[in-house]
């Protein structure tokens, strides 16, 4: 006899657990790792806490994956004899963090390295990823500049702010387990017109214009994006001090105010908004 299996399985309960205990996902930054992205408006509203972005557990249990790369890596490199730091020596609990002096534009490393053969003596910042077989090819192809400019342009903004000429790339065929391997050379004007986009985004207070103004948008950066309900459809962002009229970025220690009470706002007070919220988007 057939045993037809249960409607909810052991793997859709390890999914649904991914699901019950991710992270926040308000991010109180405007990430290193996004900037690269080709849209000014996503990040905007990204920055803004516009919509809560909806990842299945399946997808939350391999953005994990990634995550558990990045110390295999570090063993390797310790293994060869590679010098490594990947936490930071004043909270080793936490990785090393930067941000910009505003304190809204900010990202943590991968970690910091010497002693690698091609160049024993210079330290380089660390970038560890994860990809499948078709971006994989792409990014030996290509380079990462090109493959994938949000890595470049994270690495070039670590290494303004630790003061690193150097990057080590590490990416890793989720598929075959191969390891591309690339050292990127610090590019002060790009890390300045990075600098000048983020800053630009986070004190703007109406939405840049579109990726796709005048075009399609049922492609490209558009297609899958966390906001287009927000940004096409005039979905109501969600709510709270950030996406309200009266919430303000101040311009260092990335804090936020509001401007109708003029005061600074807690990160909780940030989440929740008040009863007088209204909508700035």
């Amino acid at each position: 006899m057939v045993q037809i299996p249960p409607s909810f399985s052991t793997v859709d309960a390890i999914y649904q657990h991914y699901s019950d205990y991710r992270k926040d996902w308000r991010r109180p930054h405007l990430g290193a790792s996004q900037i690269g992205k080709p849209c000014d408006r996503e990040l905007w509203y990204q920055f803004r806490w516009a919509a809560e972005p909806e990842f299945p557990g399946r997808i939350l249990r391999l953005f994990d994956t990634g995550n558990l790369e990045e110390s295999r890596l570090v063993a390797d490199l310790r293994n060869i004899g590679v010098e490594v730091y990947d936490r930071d020596p004043n909270a080793p609990a936490r990785q090393i963090r930067y941000s910009d002096p505003n304190g809204h534009f900010a990202g943590s490393l991968d970690g910091v390295g010497r002693g690698f053969i091609e160049a024993p003596k210079t330290w380089h910042v660390l970038e560890f990823k994860t990809s499948n077989t078709n971006n994989f090819k792409k990014i030996k192809g290509k380079g990462v500049k090109l493959a994938k400019p949000e890595h470049y342009a994270q690495m070039q903004m670590y290494m303004r702010w630790s003061g690193l000429k150097r990057a080590f790339y590490f990416c890793v065929c989720k598929d075959t387990d191969e390891i591309y391997s690339e050292r990127v050379y610090a590019a002060p004007k790009v890390a300045d017109e990075l600098t000048a986009r983020a800053n630009r985004i986070i004190f703007a207070t109406d939405p840049p214009k579109r990726f796709s103004e005048g075009g399609s948008q049922s492609s490209g950066p558009c297609r899958f994006c966390t906001y287009r309900p927000v940004c096409l459809s005039g979905q109501a962002p969600v709510k709270s001090c950030r996406s309200c009229v009266h919430g303000a970025p101040l311009p260092s220690g990335g804090a936020w105010e509001c401007e109708r009470d003029n005061r600074e706002l807690t990160f909780a007070e940030q989440e929740t908004g008040c009863e007088r919220y209204e909508r700035r988007i």
